[in-house]
């Protein structure tokens, strides 16, 4: 049975880029698309980058922007990490001049380039795998917005997953940065808030070629397996090899930093298979929209089901409709579009109907996107609700709703 639970550097330029106007020739319209492309989920982000791909070339396709300008997207590497992640921002913001940034994927990148670049800049930022609740209280003057929900209510929604599949006692690791400290801290408070217990609770430095001592440390307070909060490539395989190997672990719960097929392949199916879950965003794959962008991706040749790639499609897509809705490429007037765009009232504008957005805003009407993630309503921090699915490994050896 498939259960999904729903839940509620400083910049020298000018603010202002207008490259095109009434009477002007169309002009191109560059937007950041900032993501781990190295790093501990670089795999991960291999789909995500094509599906923003395809966003662009479905407005590219049916007319470009602002009377024909071409939407480019600069990618540029924030390596999951802060550091790098405001390098990578201050080449788009300052050097490559883009009008808005997509991402960056991680919550701690995000943070850094938002705080350090983007936000001082007046630089619009939608990121569509960033969740930490930390990003939700930034000062950022209406300029950080993001299409998947805030692990606010991940953490929740796995702590009640986990109650509902029989967890009373849990053993807690989290991964030092951002993302993972911050989905550890709303997983604990809900578990207990349930009736369940926290046998032991640890943070831990990732890439370490081993973590048997603190995997011992945390086996003898005890608990019914371990909640795992890391990321796959930096610390998750190595703490699932260790824990299975001498003994410590043999159930673990975690969420989508987890989710990568090297997880199996390197551990193993049988292994794995009804001893871990892992929750993710999803989408309602029976909704018009998702479908709409499930067969044009994976007409492109990529799996539709891969974590996040319906975000960023959305983050893609979406940007571009603020865009042509503000009517010019003003950094200034993206903010305000976007929402006007993302929420109802307006004409629904659904994944690949760019034609009919581009109409729809020339004759001066409300658009109201919905999204192939799903519906995509900010609130005033810029966040969206969310919908989650419980995940393991199926009979064919790949990860599989429950």
């Amino acid at each position: 049975m498939k259960r999904i639970l729903t839940a509620a550097v400083t910049a020298t330029m000018p603010l202002t880029m207008c490259l095109g106007g009434a009477g002007a020739m169309a002009a191109d319209v560059k937007v950041g698309s900032a993501g781990g492309i190295t790093g501990p989920i670089a795999e991960l982000v291999v789909p995500i980058m094509a599906a923003r791909n395809l966003a662009a070339t479905h407005v590219n396709e049916q007319g470009g922007l602002l009377g024909g300008g071409t939407y480019q997207l600069v990618a540029s590497d924030s390596q999951c990490d802060p550091k790098a992640a405001v390098d990578a921002g201050a080449k788009l913001v300052n050097v490559e001049q883009v009008v808005a940034v997509l991402g960056a994927n991680c919550s701690g990148a995000t943070n850094g380039m938002a705080q350090s670049v983007t936000i001082p800049a007046g630089v619009v930022m939608l990121s569509d795998s960033a969740t930490a609740p930390s990003i939700s209280e930034l000062d950022d003057n209406d300029l950080v917005f993001r299409v998947a929900a805030s692990d606010a209510y991940q953490g929740r929604s796995l702590a009640e997953l986990a109650w509902a599949n029989g967890y009373r006692a849990l053993a807690v690791t989290y991964a030092n940065d951002d993302y993972n400290a911050g989905l550890a801290g709303v997983f604990e408070a809900a578990f207990a808030e349930l009736g369940g217990t926290i046998t032991a609770s640890q943070v831990h430095e990732p890439d370490k070629a081993s973590y048997r001592s603190e995997l011992s440390t945390l086996a003898g307070a005890g608990g019914e397996g371990l909640a795992l909060f890391a990321y796959y490539g930096s610390s998750g395989i190595t703490i699932l090899r260790n824990s299975l190997e001498n003994g410590l672990f043999g159930k673990f719960l975690g969420a989508d930093g987890m989710m990568d097929n090297s997880v199996i392949e390197q551990i193993g199916a049988d292994t794995l298979r009804g001893n871990i879950m892992l929750s993710q965003p999803a989408s309602d794959t029976e909704d018009v929209s998702y479908q709409a962008f499930a067969s044009a991706f994976e007409a492109a040749g990529h799996n539709a089901t891969s974590p996040f790639v319906a975000h960023s499609y959305d983050v893609s897509f979406l940007m571009a409709l603020a865009i042509e809705k503000a009517g010019a490429a003003d950094r200034s007037m993206i903010p305000a579009a976007l929402r006007k765009v993302a929420n109802a009232p307006g004409t629904v504008i659904r994944p690949g109907e760019w034609e009919k957005a581009r109409a729809a805003i020339a004759a001066g009407e409300d658009i109201n996107y919905e999204g192939a993630s799903g519906a995509i309503e900010f609130d005033k921090n810029g966040d969206v609700a969310g919908t989650y699915s419980l995940n393991g490994v199926g009979d064919d050896g790949t990860w599989t709703t429950m």
